[in-house]
């Protein structure tokens, strides 16, 4: 598998918020999202044991698959060993691509309104939906059945315009209580 990093740390956002996690974050994506904090396409080749070997070394309980997209390498076979070692597995994808069955935690984040046709949602049911909203793009769950709907206001890289976005992101949320303010609070920490 392209693994670009393997790391523990703290969730950052959605409903696992603070809980100490393992991140393994897969390289590549099938999306190119104006505003991606992430680079996705530094890999080096590991096992799925050598993934689970590197994750076992960590006492965190909860380990997040993320990217990129994960979905476009993850497989039941690599969770199945995760789970092996007492670990519940969690996935974070844009949902245009079908996910193994045997995920404890789905958290889709649609990316649809800001990539196009590209970004169509391919996930009809997860744990937590979390939508960027950036106080332009209208707000919808996509169709997709969740316990959990998050807004999460866009990191722009500009104070000004973050702290506008948050203000209409937070009267968002007052005004529709289904939803729910997540923020990256591991920027906020100023941690990983």
């Amino acid at each position: 598998m392209r693994v670009n990093e393997i790391f523990h740390s703290l969730q950052g956002e959605g409903y696992n918020t603070g809980k100490s996690a393992v991140f393994v974050r897969l390289s590549g994506c099938n999306l190119q999202c104006p505003f991606c904090d992430t680079d996705h396409d530094t890999f080096h080749e590991m096992s799925e044991e050598q993934i689970a070997e590197e994750v076992s070394q960590y006492t965190a309980n909860l380990v997040v698959i993320t990217g990129g997209e994960p979905a476009i390498q993850l497989t039941e076979t690599l969770i199945d060993k995760l789970h092996a070692i007492g670990k519940t597995v969690a996935v974070e994808t844009n949902g245009t691509q079908p996910l193994p069955s045997n995920i404890d935690w789905i958290t889709v984040s649609p990316k649809e309104d800001f990539v196009g046709i590209t970004g169509r949602v391919a996930i009809s049911r997860a744990d937590e939906v979390k939508v960027i909203f950036d106080g332009e793009h209208p707000v919808s769950d996509f169709g997709i059945a969740a316990r959990h709907y998050f807004v999460q206001p866009c990191d722009t890289g500009d104070e000004t315009k973050n702290g506008i976005i948050t203000k209409k992101c937070v009267k968002f949320v007052k005004q529709n209580p289904r939803w729910q303010l997540s923020l990256q609070t591991h920027k906020l920490l100023n941690i990983k």
